[in-house]
């Protein structure tokens, strides 16, 4: 029993060294996405996360996209945030190709407001995730978040401060209401 104890504290530990710099990959379908995608950017900043960003669109560059997903474990990407809009295949075919964890942000379109995006992405089938958040703005903020709280279940440094900032988070509401 203390074997057990002691050789779940080593393994955790090297697990935990061996994903410490594990870095946040922030992929958009094209340079019309970008706006929104860079609330991902400022998200990640503020916790102290590497992050890289790219355009790579399931459609028009598929080539790059499959190289991109190939190497993404390699290049020691612990969390893909994808972005897209329209009918929003990104988020769907870069998890096909990996095993790292993929959040799909819709982007808000003009003709559908982003309704088309969001089904695309939540409608994977079974045994292809993509975690999906909400349409625009709002879901590109969570999905830093989201991949904050990925990344610090294996760095302790990012931890704290997830902690930390979710404890400013709950100071900063207000008990009562003002008139």
């Amino acid at each position: 029993m203390i074997f057990l104890s002691i050789f779940e504290i080593k393994f955790k530990q090297i697990i935990m060294k061996k994903n410490n710099n594990l870095k946040v990959a922030i992929v958009m379908g094209s340079q019309s996405d970008a706006k929104t995608m860079a609330l991902c950017t400022k998200v990640l900043k503020k916790f102290g996360i590497k992050f890289e960003t790219k355009i790579i669109s399931a459609h028009r560059t598929p080539k790059r996209m499959y190289e991109f997903a190939q190497t993404a474990e390699e290049e020691k990407f612990g969390v893909i945030i994808a972005g897209a809009g329209g009918s929003a295949h990104l988020p769907g075919m870069i998890s096909s190709l990996t095993s790292i964890p993929v959040l799909g942000v819709p982007i808000e379109s003009k003709n559908l407001k982003g309704l088309d995006s969001l089904l695309s992405i939540v409608q994977m089938p079974k045994g292809i995730p993509v975690g999906t958040l909400a349409v625009g703005d709002n879901g590109a903020i969570n999905a830093g978040l989201l991949a904050v709280s990925i990344i610090a279940n294996t760095n302790n440094v990012v931890k704290k401060r997830l902690k930390n900032w979710r404890k400013l988070q709950t100071k900063s509401v207000k008990k009562k209401p003002k008139f």
